[in-house]
């Protein structure tokens, strides 16, 4: 079993992560932690909360983090995940009460009282990866892997070259990059692969359960956004769910490992991250980065995963 704890902005990818999470006895899903990115903090922490209402797992403890990326301004992603960051379904309002305290808080909490590592799981920006790394440096051992979302060799969606994770806070980015802590990086190269078509949605709108009547609907204002034909998908690339997928079925990925840094000065590229494929640099292999997965199986993943809730 993997104990985790995620971090997350939901957001409709977010909200697959989750679901995955829970839906599967190999992972322990210690905490959720929220920050600002696919829309702003109020709604990113009460999406997190309704997801956890809606699934049943109101034991989880939940925290908002950091109201602001560390320098610059917050962008948020309203034009491709709505007005609340989850538009298409009607989701629960929250039954159960926030951790009174912050999401590095709850991380340092969390980690204390594991006895064993845990794994941290990033799937929006990274401002509170690198604020707990900054504030509470004595438990970094006590992470024994960050896997994230964000980033890509040579392609962006936000920028020509730059990821939108990375894009909100490429300082925050920068931090985590460097600390030291073995990291997994599920870029725009794998998750554009990683997409899921109209007639797996429609499946997935005959299992007979709640929540996967929920996702049914939010997965098809989420096809919406991607169908413009500028992207050349023929569905939806469901980008952080790719991480708990990693974490369940590696075998599911290749992936090179290499130095993976981002660019925070470049007037066209600050929030791109720099891999080093080639050695190049002379830097340590920081990063096992993915690069291309197993599309049927990865869907089949989340069938199936949607199917053990009542």
């Amino acid at each position: 079993m993997k104990k985790i704890i995620l971090d997350c902005d939901p957001g409709h990818d977010d909200a697959i992560a989750l679901m995955l999470a829970l839906a599967n006895p190999e992972i322990d899903l210690l905490a959720v932690t929220t920050s600002a990115g696919n829309q702003t903090p109020e709604k990113t922490l009460n999406n997190a909360m309704r997801l956890l209402t809606l699934m049943h797992h109101q034991e989880i403890p939940v925290a908002g983090g950091n109201r602001t990326p560390l320098l610059k301004p917050l962008e948020t992603a309203g034009n491709v995940h709505g007005k609340s960051g989850l538009d298409g379904a009607e989701l629960p309002d929250p039954d159960f009460a926030v951790q009174d305290m912050t999401a590095i808080e709850l991380i340092a909490k969390t980690l204390r009282e594991s006895i064993d590592p845990v794994t941290l799981v990033v799937t929006g920006p990274m401002t509170n990866a690198a604020l707990f790394l900054r504030v509470y440096p004595e438990l970094k051992a006590k992470i024994d892997r960050i896997v994230y979302m964000g980033g890509a060799m040579g392609l962006g969606n936000w920028t020509p070259s730059v990821e939108f994770n990375i894009y909100v806070d490429p300082e925050a980015a920068k931090i985590v990059m460097n600390a030291g802590i073995p990291l997994t990086m599920a870029p725009l190269n794998v998750t554009h692969k990683a997409q899921i078509l109209k007639p797996e949605i429609e499946a997935i709108g005959q299992i007979d359960n709640p929540v996967a009547h929920a996702f049914y609907g939010l997965l098809n204002f989420f096809e919406l956004y991607h169908e413009n034909p500028k992207w050349g998908f023929q569905g939806a690339p469901l980008h952080d769910p790719c991480t708990i997928a990693w974490l369940l079925h590696p075998e599911m990925f290749k992936s090179d490992l290499m130095n993976v840094d981002v660019e925070t000065q470049g007037e066209l590229v600050r929030g791109e991250t720099v891999c080093d494929y080639y050695e190049l640099t002379g830097k340590p292999k920081n990063t096992d980065v993915l690069l291309d997965i197993d599309r049927p199986a990865f869907i089949q993943l989340i069938m199936d995963s949607l199917k053990t809730f009542n």
